[in-house]
């Protein structure tokens, strides 16, 4: 690989994202390839995955980012420090036309539990410089500093909180969905691109563009991996397999639904694991993070039956039905095998719709979007993981906008046993401001604890012996530069399932 000087080194780093074409030349810029960032994630105790995309007009409407038809080599690079004077590892990679020119480059050899720097060098140009990690070695259990979040709705307001997200320095980041919103412009702080609802390939190329191109969230992405999975709005709202929410814009939702998971696909830092077949994705994965955790990230919307009674918040005695599935049979059975497998002290479950009953109304009211749409499917996996003896499972989830936590009861009318625990966090950006208040707690819903209406990001530190939690939220997102502060915490002591006040 060829030299690099140290001054290109220090004006790629992570402080200089959004920085660097302030300093080129005009021409230079206009071809400088890594607007959208770089990105790491899917770590394991050997390696990780490096992100970029080469797009030096990432807005362009045919979605290539201003790219040629022709392929580009791309030059990646590994140190074990910031100035990259001891290089772990190195490569080049082929980015083509037919992937956007996406970079996705798995990286093994490396050391387990400890801090990596990579960069990217195409076109005679040099990335930004991101910060990885390795998980730590099977066996072992150092604590882990993880932040999760959801719903970033670029016109909703600016991405502070990844900002926020970026300082905490963390080990590792959970996005939960929601990652980009397809709907048509309308009238908030800033406006989507394409104006239009998103559908054809291309469309979707540009909207991941879009989102990427914001520096907050280049800069949550450059200073710790990622794990992702998606939600409704990375299609469209509220679908269902192949059932969609509404018929606008017309058109086969099939090839839709296929542009939006090959546009994902090729916007995160993601294993060939997961490259999209047809019109498929399998984005339902494990990963360990040594001996403390393992995350079982699950897909909730590509194998779920259609919501029932037509979706919404109301009385249907279909959602019991017990052959409904929100996770589909193969991808239940796959959970359950993974908790069986006891491969750490923790048990994290990522996923997307709220997961514990939560009633509307007295009359039994619920919705049919959330898992309480499918309570065979959930009684199944509750009953499985208390089983196969799992004490220290938590199942963490986004979609909702507001922070809540609660318990996971064996039986909800009866309130009998705390078999597990809930944290949802709120969104990024997605409804506004919020009221600073959380008002959704209920006697019709006693095992929920906590409820607050702001934007940001849930934080936690895990130990062998417990987890802390700490519920962070923005009092503005319509304006830049708000604070993040905590508004409630709590601690989960393993092998004590449920929330205790701190």
């Amino acid at each position: 690989m060829s030299q690099v000087s140290r001054r290109s080194v220090v004006l790629g780093g992570i402080a200089g994202v959004g920085t660097v074409l302030a300093g080129a030349a005009a021409a230079r810029a206009a071809s400088y390839p890594f607007t959208l960032g770089v990105a790491s994630g899917e770590p394991a105790a050997d390696g990780f995955v490096l992100w970029t995309r080469l797009a030096p007009r990432p807005l362009a409407a045919d979605g290539l980012g201003g790219m040629s038809s022709g392929a580009v080599t791309v030059e990646w690079q590994v140190a074990t420090d910031q100035y990259f004077t001891q290089i772990a590892a190195g490569g080049s990679v082929s980015a083509v036309q037919a992937w956007a020119h996406s970079v996705h480059v798995e990286v093994g050899g490396l050391q387990p539990n400890r801090e990596y720097w990579y960069r990217f060098r195409a076109s005679g140009q040099i990335s930004p410089v991101g910060r990885a990690r390795t998980a730590p070695a099977v066996g072992s259990s150092p604590a882990l500093k993880m932040l999760f979040t959801s719903c970033s709705h670029y016109e909703a307001g600016y991405f502070t909180a990844y900002r926020r997200m970026a300082e905490e320095n963390p080990d590792l980041i959970l996005h939960l969905g929601d990652y980009i919103y397809e709907g048509a412009a309308g009238s908030g702080v800033r406006s989507h691109v394409p104006s239009a609802e998103i559908s054809s390939l291309a469309d979707y190329r540009v909207r991941h563009a879009l989102y990427k191109s914001d520096a907050d969230l280049q800069a949550a992405h450059a200073v710790a991996p990622w794990i992702p999975v998606w939600d409704d709005h990375e299609v469209e709202n509220n679908y269902a397999g192949l059932v969609r929410n509404d018929s606008s814009p017309a058109g086969d939702f099939t090839a839709r639904r296929a542009a939006a998971y090959k546009a994902y696909y090729e916007h995160m830092p993601l294993r060939s694991a997961q490259v999209p077949v047809n019109a498929n994705l399998q984005l339902y994965r494990r990963l360990r993070w040594g001996g403390l955790a393992t995350f079982h990230l699950l897909d909730t919307r590509q194998y779920r039956d259609d919501q029932a009674c037509g979706d919404g918040t109301k009385v249907c005695p279909a959602a019991d039905d017990p052959t409904r599935t929100l996770t589909g049979a193969i991808q239940e059975a796959w959970l359950l095998d993974g908790l069986g497998q006891h491969l750490g002290t923790w048990d994290i479950i990522g996923q997307q719709v709220f997961f514990a009953q939560r009633l509307a109304a007295a009359d039994g009211s619920k919705s049919m979007d959330s898992w309480d749409g499918y309570t065979a499917n959930r009684g199944r996996i509750q009953a499985g993981w208390q089983a196969r003896g799992n004490t220290s499972t938590v199942v963490l989830t986004g979609d909702v906008h507001q922070h809540w936590a609660a318990d996971i009861m064996d039986d909800y009318a009866t309130q009998n046993q705390v078999i597990g625990t809930e944290l949802v966090s709120t969104s990024i950006t997605s409804g506004g401001d919020g009221t600073g208040a959380g008002t959704g707690l209920s006697s019709l819903n006693p095992h929920v604890k906590f409820n607050w209406n702001r934007r940001g990001y849930v934080r936690t530190v895990t130990t062998p012996t417990e987890m802390t939690v700490d519920f962070r939220a923005l009092d503005q997102v319509t304006v830049r530069g708000s604070a993040a502060s905590t508004v409630r915490s709590y601690v989960i002591e393993a092998g004590n399932p449920g929330l205790q006040t701190v």
